[in-house]
């Protein structure tokens, strides 16, 4: 075999390069959250990203209260998390949200959909931020439902009681751990689960 028809190892690490940033562009639509002014989202500040410019002074206040929600309660963020704050239905399914009100993809963003501008729920999805800058985002992904989703019920303090199946049960998990464990222990004991 010729060595000049073997593809180099440039040409190969180029083509993923492009290859598969393109195919999770398209495939998994949550990754949007990157670039969100390319699906038709404006960002008015760093953070706050809308589909409707005139809801902007909502989803700031939305995102002000749940910040400093968030840090007086569990701790501070490091940072500020882009939020994209998605009025209509479209713009929910260009993040590919389909049946859930809001999804946060690890700590690059977070996707609020047009069912979610409650506090509460913006509220939930800045937890989840915290969980994956506290613990990792790939460890998160090891960790019991009960502790990521309960603690997101339980401490955005999600009024809705009681919560479907199986979310009030990961909610009462997570508050009966909690419980235990206390506040000043409680990132070590996260991190050991």
């Amino acid at each position: 075999m010729h060595l000049g028809s073997r593809p180099s190892i440039r040409r190969i690490a180029l083509l993923l390069f492009l290859v598969v940033p393109a195919a999770a562009w398209v495939i998994v639509k949550p990754v949007r959250v990157v670039a969100p002014t390319l699906v038709g989202v404006t960002c008015l500040s760093a953070s706050v990203c809308v589909d409707d410019p005139s809801a902007f002074g909502t989803a700031e206040q939305l995102y002000a209260e749940a910040l400093a929600f968030v840090a007086a309660e569990i701790a501070p963020l490091a940072g500020t998390p882009r939020v994209i704050f998605c009025s209509s239905s479209a713009c929910a399914d260009s993040f590919g949200l389909g049946a859930r009100s809001a999804v946060t993809i690890g700590t690059i963003g977070t996707v609020i959909g047009p069912k979610a501008w409650k506090p509460h729920y913006v509220r939930h999805e800045l937890i989840h931020q915290l969980q994956g800058q506290r613990l990792g985002v790939i460890a998160l992904l090891f960790k019991p439902s009960w502790f990521v989703e309960g603690m997101a019920y339980s401490l955005s303090q999600d009024p809705r009681q009681p919560l479907n199946e199986p979310w009030e049960d990961l909610r009462r998990r997570f508050a009966s751990w909690y419980q235990v464990v206390g506040k000043a222990n409680f990132w070590r004991e996260a991190g050991m689960l």
